[in-house]
């Protein structure tokens, strides 16, 4: 009996004989072009739809096996992009301070499956990789239903992605090809075998991109909503789920309706896997879509720049600065600012005394002000510091017993050498005590202390100390105008001067980062010293402005400073706890 062959998707079989006969004829009559010979087909123009299914099946069974032969060979997709992040400067309770953008110009910050609302990864597990939790990289139903799809309705109905794949294909682009689907699905496997799965989530929450040049669930959850994302309503979490699906198309600050369609569909599906509740569907619904972009945040700046420079390879860096402090001190020196000149600015520190952690840190009121060269930090700028150096000279004269708080001192027109310095209102008041000449400021018996102290003896203690005055001249030798604000001093070692005075004298370098261990203190005056110059102070008039009810709430020892050509005003006011 002669063998017949059958041909796959047709009903009717054809003999060899018939075929060879029916070919013989057709070349000779020259009809080769587009045949059917008992149910065999020529492809001139392409296979069928059926065709095209079982020849996807086959590259894909090949595909598969392929990436089974890989799965211990491949070592699994590189890193490197998840390492490449925004640098944070964070205050003390982790909250973001300022962020500055990747080396490729991405706000891409770190996230963790435990820093985002349980919500929003449900969400996210039920819409992009339900399986995500026991599959090894590659979910094989998803694959089989995506084949299903496909034999069913002839083209791709659905992929079969899993996170761990997209993670893959973030962490290293490759043009979208059935070879490179195979690597990715390889590298997928490997991915799992070197992370757990809590890792692999935390990279697709770092990498997934949301438009623009955000990257990753934080960025985008501070451009949209202006919070972290551990807490998010059911809408918000229902958007960031969407948007990574088509990052630009889908962009709420430029396609809103677009936004809100997807954002609806996914709360649609997640009503359908009984992730939400009928109720809360409507309510998400009913949420409006963000339509801008928000900042990220943007304080101490001056502060974070200066930290960023001095570690700029570090992803995150936590300082000392109380957040809720830091605010209120940003806008009471913008309210200051707007009485003043157009080109006057102001900067002010608030430093921890306990533990010499500043706690507040504004360089400049308004950064972004080019009249009032808001970018330049005036907390490390080197000015005059007037007369707010004058208890230091006491406190070192007290201490060496050179004078005592009750030593009488002459307040009267005098020359030391070619210098005569007189009082800032021109007038004198004649025999005072040194308590008396501290608390009302007076030059004449401030530059006779540091004559008989001596200015290099003055300035050599501080030095010591690690504050370094700034002399006009670098190579000129300290002089008694040192007294009345002839060095220059930043606002940051002065603060560290006056808590030392909360320190019995000795002195330490502030601590910016909540990692700074405490430095090692060198005393430059006693404890009694000390004392002495918080007693004086603290009776000392109050600064012009302050109600003396003010300083009855809160004893404070203050002293105010005015430099040469009045272009700077001091004002410090400290006790055993703040300076």
């Amino acid at each position: 009996m002669p063998l017949k062959s059958v041909i796959p998707g047709r009903r009717k079989a054809a003999s060899p004989e018939s075929i060879n006969t029916e070919l013989s004829r057709l070349k000779r009559t020259g009809r080769d072009s587009a045949v059917r010979v008992h149910g065999f087909r020529a492809w001139p123009f392409g296979p069928s739809r059926n065709d095209r299914v079982w020849v996807w099946a086959v590259v894909n069974v090949i595909a598969l096996s392929a990436v089974a032969v890989a799965y211990f060979a491949l070592p699994g997709p590189a890193l490197e992009r998840s390492r490449h992040l925004s640098g944070l400067v964070l205050a003390r309770d982790g909250s973001i301070l300022r962020g500055f953008l990747s080396a490729d110009g991405k706000w891409r910050l770190t996230a963790i499956a435990d820093s985002v609302d349980p919500l929003y990864r449900k969400m996210l597990l039920a819409a992009e990789d339900q399986r995500f939790a026991t599959h090894p990289g590659i979910d094989a139903l998803a694959v089989l239903r995506a084949f299903g799809q496909l034999a069913s309705h002839g083209r791709i109905v659905s992929g079969a992605s899993t996170l761990s794949m997209q993670v893959v294909r973030l962490l290293e682009r490759r043009p979208r090809s059935l070879a490179a689907k195979a690597v990715e699905a390889a590298e997928a496997l490997s991915l799992e075998r070197h992370l757990a799965k809590n890792a692999i989530l935390g990279l697709y929450l770092t990498l997934a991109p949301f438009g623009g040049n955000l990257e990753g669930v934080r960025a985008a959850s501070l451009a949209y909503f202006g919070k972290e994302p551990r807490h998010l309503s059911p809408g918000e979490a229902a958007l960031l789920v969407a948007l990574p699906r088509a990052p630009e198309r889908l962009r709420p600050d430029r396609h809103p309706e677009a936004a809100r369609q997807a954002r609806d569909a996914v709360l649609a599906r997640m009503r359908e896997k009984g992730v939400i509740s009928e109720q809360v569907l409507l309510e998400a619904r009913a949420e409006p879509v963000p339509q801008h972009r928000l900042a990220l945040p943007f304080h101490a700046v001056h502060l974070a720049r200066a930290l960023r420079n001095d570690m700029p390879d570090a992803a995150a860096q936590r300082t000392t600065i109380d957040p809720l402090l830091q605010r209120q001190l940003e806008a009471l020196l913008r309210r200051e600012a707007a009485n003043l000149d157009p080109q006057a600015t102001l900067a002010a520190l608030v430093v921890n005394n306990r533990e010499r952690r500043v706690v507040a840190y504004v360089g400049n009121a308004e950064f972004d002000s080019a009249e009032r060269h808001g970018t330049l930090d005036m907390a490390r700028a080197v000015r005059s510091p007037g007369s707010a150096l004058k208890p230091f000279i006491y406190a070192m004269a007290f201490d060496r017993l050179i004078i005592h708080p009750e030593t009488v001192l002459e307040d009267r027109p005098r020359h030391f050498g070619d210098y005569a310095p007189t009082d800032f209102d021109g007038r004198f008041l004649g025999a005072v005590s040194a308590a008396e000449a501290l608390q009302y400021s007076l030059n004449v018996p401030a530059v006779a202390v540091l004559d008989r102290l001596g200015p290099s003896r003055f300035t050599a203690a501080l030095g010591a100390a690690g504050v370094q005055l700034r002399l006009p001249a670098p190579t000129a030798d300290p002089g008694l105008a040192i007294a009345l604000g002839g060095a220059g001093i930043s606002l940051s070692d002065l603060a560290t001067l006056y808590a030392a005075l909360a320190h019995d004298g000795a002195v330490a370098p502030l601590r910016f980062r909540a990692d700074d261990p405490p430095a090692r203190e060198t005393a430059i005056f006693g404890a009694r010293a000390a004392s002495y110059i918080g007693d004086i102070l603290r009776d000392a008039p109050p600064p012009p402005g302050v109600p003396p009810a003010e300083l009855r709430r809160r004893p404070l020892a203050v002293k105010t400073g005015t430099s040469y050509g009045f272009r700077d005003f001091w004002a410090i006011g400290y006790d055993a706890q703040v300076t």
